[in-house]
């Protein structure tokens, strides 16, 4: 079982209670297969030919152990020869009345969080940091050191180490080359399953960074994973219902909408992270932060000026310095600027812009090889 004490899923499945206080579980027990209402552990049964769902499925945590590997679904409890079936759906409370009450109880959550996903070998741990308000939040709750990548001059480079400097804290800077991500570009697309640019474009940087990591004796990666999703950190959240690229009509409807694309999002991240020998830590996915960010109201995710994640960035004061709690960040495979080099080796190797997605292209090529 990943993530969790057994007997605690035991629990979870005999109430139906979608946030028990853990940070996630996936796998086999008492003839169950089980994965936790977000997906924060992957999971994969053996599919056929056409793809369709097994009864008595072979399971394997990593897809690569498998001929046709099917996902399975967040949130749902298979018992021997039976379909999958929905075991956990995310609750829906009422929204917090006052915003400083939300804040305060955000700031015990994520301190639970830390708190309750810190490895109990605590010098076997390292942070993924990119300078912005997320993994600076989870980089405060570890004595341990930070890793930054990205190409030289990169946006992700800059932050982190006026960040870092900021927290007086050590930062390790991983220096991307076009042989790194040249070389990397195969290994990541195998590991998540998925030779599509943006997949591999988000992955292979967290890659790169935890291969030096484990090169540097470090077992467990912390990360800020889920804080957009979670606290309303995406513009097309911030801009409901006009933005055409979400469905719900209110900001909290987008959040919870944003919130059911994780599955898929930590399944990519966790493969990538376990290919390059580390295990994340991820303390703003504790149950504890889930629900209480479930209860922010819309103008704490979105205030009336447009700024995002309201109530976290407050909640961050706690942990960091005002200059990184309010700061905005890119998004990691421009940040770190991956996502540029990607594109000039694919349009190196004859695969050019004209072409439809022509770095899924590149990219497939190279798995091919």
């Amino acid at each position: 079982m990943q993530g969790a004490d057994p007997n605690a899923v035991r629990r979870a499945v005999e109430t139906g209670d979608p946030l028990p206080g853990t940070a996630g579980f996936a796998g086999h027990v008492d003839e169950m297969l089980v994965r936790d209402v977000l997906g924060r552990y992957p999971l994969f049964v053996e599919g056929d030919d056409a793809r369709e769902w097994p009864a008595d499925p072979t399971w394997a945590t990593d897809p690569n152990d498998l001929d046709e590997p099917l996902s399975f679904p967040a949130g749902h409890v298979q018992h021997e020869c039976e379909e999958p079936q929905r075991r956990w759906s995310l609750p829906d409370p009422a929204p917090f009345e006052r915003e400083r009450g939300a804040v305060r109880e955000l700031v015990d959550a994520v301190r639970d969080g830390i708190a309750a996903t810190r490895p109990d070998e605590a010098d076997a741990v390292a942070v993924a940091f990119s300078g912005g308000v997320d993994s600076s939040v989870v980089a405060a709750g570890f004595d341990a050191p930070l890793y930054v990548g990205g190409f030289a001059g990169s946006h992700d480079r800059e932050a982190a180490a006026t960040a870092a400097d900021a927290m007086g804290a050590e930062l390790r800077e991983v220096a991307f080359t076009p042989e790194d991500v040249e070389r990397a570009v195969p290994e990541v697309a195998r590991a998540i399953g998925r030779p599509s640019a943006m997949a591999v474009q988000i992955a292979l940087p967290l890659y790169l960074v935890a291969q030096r990591v484990r090169e540097d004796g470090y077992d467990y990666l912390a990360v800020g994973q889920g804080a957009d999703e979670l606290f309303g950190g995406y513009a097309k959240v911030a801009r409901a219902p006009e933005d055409p690229r979400v469905d719900a009509d209110t900001v909290r409807g987008a959040q919870r909408e944003m919130i059911a694309t994780l599955p898929d999002q930590l399944e990519r991240d966790v493969l990538a992270l376990r290919a390059a020998g580390v295990e994340p830590v991820a303390p703003l996915l504790y149950d504890g932060v889930v629900e209480t960010a479930l209860r922010l109201p819309a103008d704490s995710l979105v205030d009336d000026r447009g700024e995002r994640k309201r109530a976290f960035r407050l909640a961050a004061r706690e942990f960091v310095p005002d200059s990184i709690a309010f700061r905005e960040k890119k998004a990691v495979q421009y940040g770190s600027l991956v996502g540029r080099e990607l594109d000039r080796l694919a349009r190196q190797a004859g695969f050019k812009r004209r072409m439809d997605d022509h770095v899924s292209e590149y990219i497939r090529s190279r798995v091919d090889d």
